[in-house]
């Protein structure tokens, strides 16, 4: 029988200088910003505000400084994390370049394709976005059917589709997960390859999709006999599978896996009051009991994925438990007020809860389904 581990981590020294640091920062920098925009403020897209964070050091805070980085320790990395989702920090148009696209390039892309990327998304002005999920093949990843071809002359021709690809209309580039090989449905992670692809690109066609809240940071794109160079391959033609995976690992376990909803929380503690009843009392302990047992489990991962560790089993299930936290408190929290709050009121506590009411059923689909990661969980435990 596999088991898991989560291992606590102590944080370094001087972690609370650097919070005051980042929480001065942050005070001056939101002063005035809508209640409601700090709600799963990881998706809200702030091209200035993302700049400021670059030029203040704050992207690629762990990347080495020959390509924009910083030196700095993945727990440092993690503790600015908290702070600006905390914060309702608008940090949608970096997040996935400092999360996941540029320590990809840094693990397996070439030392042109770093120097060319990296610098530019550390100083927050270069954007990426993630191209796997397909039509009829969301978390189901060894689906994809969108095919690379190789010509005689080493370029690639790329035709197919992905789909809920994340502000796809405002970023530079996309590392799309594609076939190069011909589809081995005895081993269907066979034979994909990861491409660095600028959205500017001729043969790309991107298409918002409007959501049940009128926003647009869903997408389809397209591709149409689309013509990239041979150095646009991400590391080894064919190896695709395991380079995604291991890049899902570190979108499956950050703070944001469970601090979506964080903002409706502390308007419900503003709610309250200082004396709140009983039943409320309790309801408020119970849920600040899972908002820090979900931490200490997504700072644990943090700090294996630092030491080089592969917690693949241990980000899935804080992305499960995770995401069961974040989506069910917007529903709790308007079973604990009272029967004469109307979702239309015009207070920032209301504001919230009717945003996340709407936003918390695709929690869950973020980052790979619920069933795929239990799939996963219990591979990992030996149970299937």
């Amino acid at each position: 029988m596999h088991s898991f581990n989560f291992e606590p981590v102590d944080l370094p020294a001087g972690i609370p200088e650097f919070r005051r640091e980042i929480r001065d920062f942050l005070k001056r920098e939101l002063a005035g910003t809508p209640a409601a925009q700090k709600a799963n403020s990881w998706a809200v897209f702030d091209a200035e505000f993302s700049r400021k964070l670059g030029a203040r050091g704050w992207i690629g805070l762990v990347w080495p400084k020959a390509y924009g980085g910083h030196e700095r320790s993945a727990i440092e990395r993690y503790v600015l994390l908290e702070e600006l989702l905390a914060a309702g920090a608008p940090v949608g148009a970096h997040w996935i370049a400092d999360r996941q696209s540029g320590p990809a390039i840094l693990r397996f892309g070439t030392e042109a394709q770093r120097l060319k990327y990296l610098p530019d998304m550390a100083r927050g002005e270069t954007y990426c976005c993630i191209g796997m999920s397909e039509p009829n093949a969301g978390s189901d990843l060894a689906s994809v059917r969108t095919r690379a071809e190789q010509l005689s002359d080493g370029r690639w021709k790329i035709n197919g589709q992905k789909i809920w690809t994340t502000q796809a209309q405002r970023c530079q580039l996309i590392i799309a997960l594609v076939r190069t090989r011909p589809l081995d449905e005895n081993n269907r992670q066979a034979g994909l390859s990861q491409f660095l692809i600028e959205l500017d690109t001729p043969g790309i066609q991107v298409r918002p999709i409007v959501d049940l809240v009128g926003e647009t940071h869903f997408n389809e794109v397209f591709f149409e006999d689309c013509l990239v160079e041979a150095d646009c391959l991400l590391g080894t033609e064919g190896e695709g599978w395991k380079q995604v995976t291991g890049e899902l690992s570190l979108e499956r376990s950050g703070p944001e896996r469970y601090m979506s909803s964080l903002a409706l929380y502390l308007e419900l503690l503003r709610v309250a009051g200082p004396e709140p009843d009983a039943s409320l009392k309790q309801a408020l302990g119970r849920m600040a009991a899972e908002i820090w047992t979900l931490r200490q489990m997504s700072l644990s991962v943090a700090g294996q994925l630092a030491r080089g560790q592969d917690p693949s089993v241990e980000a899935a299930i804080v992305k499960d438990l995770g995401n069961s936290f974040e989506q069910s408190l917007p529903m709790l929290v308007q079973g604990l007020t009272e029967a004469g709050v109307r979702l239309e009121d015009d207070t920032d506590f209301v504001k919230v809860l009717s945003y996340l009411l709407q936003n918390a059923p695709s929690f869950s689909l973020r980052g790979g389904t619920r069933e795929i990661l239990r799939g996963i969980i219990a591979r990992g435990l030996g149970l299937r």
